[in-house]
């Protein structure tokens, strides 16, 4: 395992940080946020779209969002999108704009979207152990095919390992911050 793959680990480790972070700004908090709506998806013009394709969205004050459709037949479509996800939060139609209001987290929600974000955040670990993993084997095959030296594979090996702990604590990070986030009253 060369630098090209080394760096190619490193590159797929940092995708699945990344993957985990997106996912984590999926989560409701009681903070009005645009990337709430990222995974929405709108039946629109006979596909479905990413809202934001469809639409702006605006946020005026802490617990609000503003959705400004670009069109306005599609703002039925909108809001049934919304009413169908998992935010559980309900859309109130003016004209070609929707509101969305974001009430408080109660204590159970707030402890229940903890386990969601550890539960994503172990899912991400869990990624980056993959390539670990794969990129070990890797190692192993070059060190069997002659490719690299007995103490070049264990120099790689330990700089894998150095760099999958980098990542592993990336997530924990976020984890504590996205948790902070939730407990905040």
């Amino acid at each position: 395992m060369n630098d090209k793959h080394s760096k190619d680990a490193e590159s797929r480790m940092l995708k699945c940080v990344e993957a985990t972070q997106s996912e984590f700004s999926s989560i409701r908090t009681g903070r009005a946020t645009p990337a709430l709506l990222d995974r929405i998806h709108v039946e629109a013009y006979g596909q479905a779209v990413p809202l934001k394709q469809v639409a702006g969205v605006s946020t005026p004050d802490a617990r609000t969002l503003v959705i400004s459709a670009w069109d306005k037949s599609v703002v039925p479509d909108i809001r049934k999108a919304i009413e169908k996800s998992d935010l559980g939060l309900t859309p109130n139609v003016d004209g070609s704009a929707i509101r969305l209001s974001i009430p408080p987290l109660n204590e159970e929600r707030r402890r229940d979207l903890v386990k969601v974000v550890k539960k994503k955040a172990e899912d991400g670990k869990i990624a980056v152990r993959n390539v670990r993993h794969k990129a070990h084997d890797d190692i192993k095959a070059q060190l069997k095919a002659g490719e690299v030296t007995e103490d070049e594979s264990k120099r790689l090996q330990e700089q894998l390992q150095k760099t999958t702990d980098r990542f592993i604590k990336e997530i924990d990070a976020l984890v504590a911050s996205k948790e902070a986030e939730i407990m905040e009253v």
